[in-house]
């Protein structure tokens, strides 16, 4: 069987990489590959040998792209009961609390803000580029709008969100607003984000990791009130799926800026 997440450990310097490895599909997440995460984040929890974590994806294009598109998300016939494919892929939401970096390379966008947006903090190289497509294709971005508020500028989250395909923030503004803490030379994200999760490795395992838990406590009761918020958000303003498919459709290539 083919794995869509690869997890190699360093067991001395106590860093592991995980991988997203569907480089032909720019790293989309299909419903396979959200559970292989789901048990990677579980193996990492009882790994003591892991004291830190970076995330990363296969390929030079995309980071990910959220949700593979194809993946079929069997939903209740109840406008109260929607179920989010993605609400449980992130670390945080694994109750994992080792440090996790991300290392961007080239697209992240749409479902990949639910893996970025529980990661403590983000590399990028200058092939970067973040935006949200949910508006374009007629669809209320609200868990992934949610992630990014707390992660940047609230101007800079509702451009993105709102503006759709039409605009992708560049690796240098995504560093300028906060978004990502190291930019490189393409390529070099990912030793970047390695060369950071070794120090955070070396030291005492009870520090770091009670660090993580209280910087992810400030963000809980805001994010927990607006997530309450998403299902019916997105139950009122989602259009028919036929629809969606059909702007998705019709989408032109290239038409886009880069701020």
């Amino acid at each position: 069987m083919t794995t869509a997440v690869r997890l190699t450990a360093d067991k001395d310097t106590g860093v592991a990489v995980v991988t997203l490895d569907r480089p032909e599909r720019l790293n989309a997440i299909d419903l396979a590959m959200r559970d292989e995460l789901r048990e990677c984040w579980r193996q990492l929890r009882f790994d003591d040998s892991v004291r830190a974590v970076v995330l990363t994806g296969a390929g030079e294009r995309a980071f990910s792209t959220g949700l593979d598109r194809d993946a079929d998300v069997p939903q209740p016939n109840s406008p109260y009961m929607a179920d989010d494919p993605l609400l449980h892929v992130g670390p945080k939401s694994n109750d994992l609390w080792k440090p996790v970096i991300a290392a961007v390379r080239g697209m992240a966008c749409g479902g990949a803000f639910y893996l970025l947006g529980e990661s403590d903090f983000l590399t990028a190289d200058t092939t970067a580029s973040f935006f949200d497509p949910h508006t374009t294709y007629g669809m209320v971005s609200a868990y992934e709008s949610v992630l990014m508020a707390q992660r940047m500028p609230y101007g800079e989250a509702a451009r993105m969100m709102l503006m759709g395909t039409a605009e992708r923030i560049g690796a240098r503004r995504a560093y300028d607003i906060g978004l990502v803490s190291e930019l490189t030379e393409p390529g070099g994200a990912l030793a970047a984000a390695v060369a950071c999760a070794t120090v955070l490795a070396g030291y005492p395992v009870e520090g770091v990791q009670g660090t993580v838990r209280a910087l992810w406590a400030v963000k809980e009761a805001a994010r927990a009130q607006a997530y309450a918020q998403a299902p019916h958000l997105i139950s009122l303003g989602n259009l028919p799926a036929e629809r969606q498919a059909e702007l998705f459709a019709a989408r032109k290539s290239g038409g886009h800026r880069t701020r």
